[in-house]
């Protein structure tokens, strides 16, 4: 191939290259072309190689081919001119404005500053690769400026490469070490220590016109001119202060073979071209003529071998910016050299393999040096191009990522801003961690952790700056993590009465292990350091209690403890429970989460993350309705349910449980499913029993209790329960005078559903009971065995085991004097009673104290009665769903003394419902109306 046109240097060593013979045995130079480039139409650098070639080789407004571009925005092209034995080099990368506006075109929209600075760490990484891989194969460097000021940038630059290259030269040793070149090539990577030469543009603040340009002195005598002209003597100020410089950096030292490049002691080494004429025809007349005409000591003869550049015309084409052409001053002042001049005389030592002494001081060390031909230094190229920028090969592969690690060493000097970023953010960490530690408890939650994290990353965001500013935030994240988990994590679990856990991070201990406080993390139970005062199942026993963490221990283990020790002999009716039938019974798997109960035999998730992660069902919301709606009468449907009973019809109020002697005569009924007739006895429920569970499912126990005191009897309405803890004159059970069919209206077939509501009304020509006399007493005009009289009472109790009885939703029990209490039953029952009330004796704490509801004493006399018991709560705002236990519609025997106790706590799958706040409405929490029904016992045919 000939070299008509400029190629990329991966095409050129890809190509076979067609040299002439008389050229092919003989050295080439190699001249590399870099630097930056200003606004203009063309690239200085493209046009210097121009005139330099003295051909019209890079057009003037023309482009770069995009896909050869390399990933970092660097380009090297060259060009081979036999005739002159010089190989140009030319490095475009994004110093050069056309390729830096690329590279912001290249970068999105959206892009975070780290990532637009990674982007231009990257580019820089790059562009120091391209700019070794010139130092590693030239003879001559060109370092093209587009002002008349040295860059001082370049000095940290040249440092950064000189020790990248140190770093690298052992690898670049292993990948030319089978080149036919010499030793010390081999040694040394690279033909002799390159010189670098500088070219300055003028630009039009340093321009000289009237008497600085004829060379006066200041004062303007021309009897005095200077010997060099302006331009010249910039030349030289440039050259002591690069020099200088790089001297003192030690870029530049006394032995030119240590160095990453040399500059010469008694050569020139800067040029600056002056700027462009203002009067643009005359400078191309100018041009014409100079390219026209020849020197009169030019001949005809050819001139072969390395001395061709000498028959050369003597004035070759211009570049963009216009090149001063060699005179003589009339003042008597030296010659100005143009930039061919300046060049070859550097060319020219390479070409005629005398090399660079560039060596100073004392003993000053010869360098090497190696002039070779085109074919050996395209074979080096092609080795050190496929380490050094383009990874295609697997022979080189290796080699190729060991380079890539060691541009590391370049942070440091070329990444000033990510410096001082990391030094801003280093000095930032420890205020932001002292920040993060100031009033911490010893153990504190997640929550405490996540404020002075907050705080830690506002006092970290005021000091530090840069690029390193998200790194060294995720790295305090992380500091503040460890100190937090490491001994100062408080437990999370929360008590069934939303209380946290005092104990740090631990582990619940296995059935059976005891705990241990020595272990990392230690093994205990939880503890909130609450403790409360709550009664046994049958109220007469009052006890100390830990604060529950799981349901068992809330609902079963304590009562079964004191039950042990008071109502274990008491008569009670049991409620179903889980009976398996296999040796490892499973608890229900629903798509909802089970709840958590810490140690307890149903141990899962966190109830109160349940809680929030999940929303409940829609069919929790209407089976609550629809439960609701079945057991709440209002006084129409009780005379409805009077008149379905004295015709014999069934009715679906009183449930599947509520046949009695005469249950043949009530007609068809809906057969109950299988599943609601036979639990499972494999599965069994992990929670509490409420609406929104499945059906044919049951607890392994039940959270609710049912026993009876005594007879009837046992309650003395005159001196009221007399059990521990009650409130004084707060013990008495509300009377509830019911009235039952008498024998001589047996006839009539009437029976009334008496629930104590106002619509029981009796039959026609009877008054009603009460209207004379007291709230409990009998009318005159009926029998005695027409009216039977229960009591009622809903006993609330605090955390310290005060206890009282209620009479309505905003009213507790209080008698002052004898004969008990006479305001009756009819309101508790006929209204939906709050479960939890404001305690009557508050603290002396801001905080309101709440009663919960416990229990329900009933007093069923010795009557033909049916009172049947159906609680249903509420514990918290919809969809909550409502819960009862395990047999509802459950009919209390006559003749007792009845007391049901209420779960302590009450938990879905979702988690604990917990007891309200102090912000929160009490009337959400709730029992629903129709916990007891009264209906008169059927009577046998005679």
């Amino acid at each position: 191939m000939n070299m008509a046109a400029p190629l990329s240097v991966a095409s050129l060593l890809q190509s076979e290259v067609i040299e002439d013979a008389l050229y092919k045995d003989e050295g080439l130079c190699v001249l590399g072309v870099f630097g930056k480039s200003a606004m203009q139409p063309g690239s200085p650098k493209e046009s210097l190689i121009n005139t330099l070639a003295d051909k019209h080789i890079f057009p003037l407004f023309g482009g770069i081919d995009e896909t050869e571009i390399q990933s970092g925005g660097s380009l090297i092209q060259a060009y081979y001119s036999q005739e002159n034995r010089v190989l140009y080099l030319i490095m475009t990368s994004v110093c050069d404005n056309q390729q830096l506006l690329r590279a912001c075109e290249s970068l999105s929209a959206g892009i975070g500053h780290s990532e637009a600075h990674e982007f231009w760490k990257g580019a820089d990484k790059q562009h120091c690769l391209h700019l070794l891989y010139l130092f590693s194969l030239c003879h001559v460097l060109l370092l093209v400026h587009p002002t008349c000021s040295f860059d001082v940038s370049y000095d940290r630059l040249f440092r950064a490469l000189d020790a990248f290259r140190q770093k690298a030269l052992p690898l670049l040793r292993a990948a030319i070490k089978d080149s036919p070149i010499s030793k010390e090539w081999k040694l040394n990577c690279r033909p002799c220590p390159p010189r670098l030469l500088f070219v300055f543009q003028m630009n039009g603040a340093m321009r000289v016109s009237g008497s600085g340009g004829n060379g006066m002195d200041a004062g303007g005598n021309p009897d005095k001119p200077k010997k060099h002209s302006p331009r010249r003597r910039l030349q030289h100020a440039l050259e002591d202060q690069i020099y200088r410089i790089f001297r003192k950096s030690r870029v530049l030292t006394n032995q030119s073979s240590n160095c990453l490049f040399t500059v010469p002691a008694n050569q020139a080494f800067v040029y600056v071209i002056p700027g462009a004429e203002e009067d643009p025809v005359g400078a191309l007349l100018s041009q014409l003529r100079s390219n026209c005409a020849l020197r009169e000591n030019d001949t005809n003869t050819s001139v072969s071998g390395p001395r061709r550049y000498q028959q050369m015309r003597h004035s070759a084409r211009q570049p963009s910016f216009t090149v001063e052409s060699s005179s003589i001053s009339p003042g008597g002042q030296l010659v100005d050299c143009t930039l061919k001049e300046f060049l070859w005389q550097h060319v020219e030592l390479v070409l005629t393999k005398k090399g660079f002494d560039d060596s100073v001081g004392r003993n000053p060390q010869p360098s090497h040096f190696e002039l070779p031909t085109y074919s050996k230094w395209a074979q080096v190229a092609s080795r050190l191009y496929q380490v050094m920028i383009d990874n295609t090969e697997e022979e080189t592969a290796e080699l190729a990522i060991k380079v890539q690690a060691q541009l590391k060493v370049l942070e440091g000097f070329l990444d000033a801003d990510a410096k001082f970023s990391e030094n801003r953010c280093q000095k930032a960490l420890p205020l932001a961690h002292s920040a993060y530690q100031s009033n911490l408890p010893h153990n504190y939650t997640t929550t405490v952790h996540k404020n002075q994290l907050a705080l830690a990353l506002r006092v970290y965001s005021q000091h530090a700056r840069g690029v390193a500013f998200q790194r060294y935030a995720l790295q305090l994240h992380e500091d503040c993590y460890k100190f937090w988990s490491n001994g100062h994590q408080l437990c999370e679990e929360r008590s069934l009465t939303d209380q946290h856990c005092v104990h740090k991070f631990h582990l619940l201990p296995q059935p059976g292990e005891k705990p241990e406080m020595d272990c990392n993390p230690p093994v205990l139970h939880h503890n909130s350091r609450g403790r409360s005062t709550s009664s046994c199942n049958c109220g007469r026993k009052q006890a100390p209690r830990e604060d529950p963490f799981d349901i068992q221990a809330a609902n079963y283990d304590f009562f079964q403890m004191l039950e042990e020790k008071c109502c274990g002999k008491l008569e009670r009716i049991e409620f179903p429970v889980f009976q398996p039938s296999t040796l490892d019974p499973a608890p229900a798997c629903d798509d909802a989460p089970m709840p958590s109960e810490g140690s307890g035999p149903a141990s899962g998730p966190s109830d109160g993350e349940r809680l929030k992660e999940r929303e409940p069902p829609a069919a929790a919301a209407t089976t609550t309705t629809t439960t609701t709606t079945t057991h709440s009468h209002t006084p129409g449907e009780s005379t409805s349910l009077s008149l379905a009973l004295s015709l014999g019809q069934s009715t679906d109020s009183l449930g599947p449980y509520g046949d009695g002697e005469g249950s043949e005569a009530q007609g068809p009924q809906k057969r109950p499913s299988l599943v609601d007739r036979q639990p499972s006895t494999v599965e069994y429920l992990p929670g509490m029993l409420h609406s929104g569970c499945p059906k044919g499912l049951l607890p392994k126990f039940s959270s609710w209790s049912l026993v009876k005191l005594g007879p009837a009897k046992a309650y003395n309405c005159h001196t009221g329960l007399e059990q521990p803890g009650f409130l004084p004159g707060s013990s008495f059970l509300l009377p509830w005078d019911v009235v039952i069919r008498s024998r001589s209206e047996e006839d009539a077939g009437l029976a009334e559903p008496l629930d104590g509501s106002s619509s029981s009304w009796p039959a026609p020509n009877k008054s009603l009971s009460g209207k004379r006399g007291s709230a409990g007493g009998l009318g005159r005009g009926r029998r005695r065995d027409d009216m039977a009289r229960a009591f009622v009472g809903f006993e609330y109790e605090d955390s310290r085991g005060r206890r009282f009885f209620s009479s309505g939703p905003d009213k507790i029990v209080k008698v002052l004097g004898p004969g008990g209490a006479k305001e009756p039953a009819t309101r508790t029952l006929n209204t939906d009673m709050p479960l939890y009330i404001p305690s009557p004796a508050q603290g002396r704490g801001l905080k309101p104290h709440y009663a919960q509801l416990a229990r329900l004493f009933v007093v069923v006399p010795d009557a033909p009665l049916e009172i049947t018991l159906n609680p249903q709560v509420q514990p918290g705002p919809p969809p909550c769903p409502v819960f009862h236990p395990e047999h509802t519609e459950l009919v209390l025997p006559p003749d007792g003394l009845w007391v049901l106790r209420f779960p302590y706590s009450y938990v879905t799958e979702r988690g604990p419902c917990y007891p309200p706040k102090e912000n929160q409405t009490l009337t959400n929490y709730k029992v629903l109306r129709g916990v007891l029904r009264a209906n008169t016992a059927s009577v046998p045919q005679q």
